[in-house]
C-alpha cells in the first residue's frame, strides 16, 4: 500500500478519536456519552483531487476504546499490498475542547458534532513533504443519509470543493487476498 494511503487511513482513525474526545469533554463527567464501539467512514474529502484515476476507497469499520483520562485508543483495518494489517493509535485529550494530539503532539485533529445524531465531521489540518494539506471526514454510527447534507455544508465552509468528495465502499471485515 502506498505511504499516501497508509497516511489516510491513520489520519481516519485519529480523527475518529479526536470525535469521541471532544464529546467527553463537552458533557459532564455523569452524563458522559461512551464512544466505544465501531464507526464508519460515510464520506471523505480533502484539499487535493484524489478522485481521479483510483479505484473506489474500500474502508472498513474503525474501533475507538476509551481509556483513562479522556484519551482514546483507534483501531483502524486497512489492506496493504494483499493483506489485512491493524493500526492502533492514542488520542491525547487537549485542555482545548475538540482538539487532540497524536505521533508524539505532531498531528492534531478536531472534531465537529454536527446537527445529525451519531454523526461527526472529523477535519485535520497538517504538513506533509513540507507542504500544508487539509482533510475531513464525514463518519458515523448509524446510516443516516442527513449527514451527508450537513458534511457538503462543513466542506463548503472549509472552503473544499465538493468534486473532491469521495464516498468510499464499507466493508464488515478485512479478507486478505481479496479486492
Amino acid at each position: 500500500m502506498a505511504v499516501a494511503e497508509d497516511e489516510n487511513w491513520l489520519l481516519t482513525v485519529l480523527l475518529l478519536g479526536l470525535m469521541a474526545v471532544l464529546k467527553a469533554q463537552e458533557d459532564p463527567p455523569d452524563d458522559q456519552e461512551d464512544f466505544s464501539g465501531k464507526w464508519y467512514t460515510k464520506a471523505t474529502v480533502c484539499d487535493r483531487n484524489h478522485t481521479d484515476g483510483k479505484r473506489p476507497m474500500k474502508v472498513f469499520p474503525m474501533t475507538v476504546t476509551a481509556l483513562e483520562g479522556g484519551d482514546l485508543e483507534v483501531r483502524i483495518t486497512f489492506r496493504g499490498k494483499g493483506h489485512c494489517h491493524l493500526r492502533r493509535i492514542t488520542m491525547h485529550k487537549t485542555d482545548e475542547p475538540g482538539k487532540y494530539t497524536t505521533f508524539k503532539g505532531k498531528k492534531t485533529f478536531y472534531i465537529k458534532e454536527i446537527p445529525v445524531k451519531d454523526h461527526y465531521i472529523f477535519y485535520f489540518e497538517g504538513q506533509r513533504h513540507g507542504k500544508s494539506y487539509l482533510k475531513g471526514k464525514l463518519v458515523d454510527s448509524k446510516n443516516n443519509p442527513e449527514a451527508m447534507e450537513e458534511f457538503k455544508k462543513f466542506v463548503k465552509s472549509k472552503g473544499f470543493r465538493e468534486e473532491n468528495i469521495t464516498v468510499p465502499e464499507l466493508l464488515d471485515e478485512c479478507v486478505p487476498g481479496s479486492d
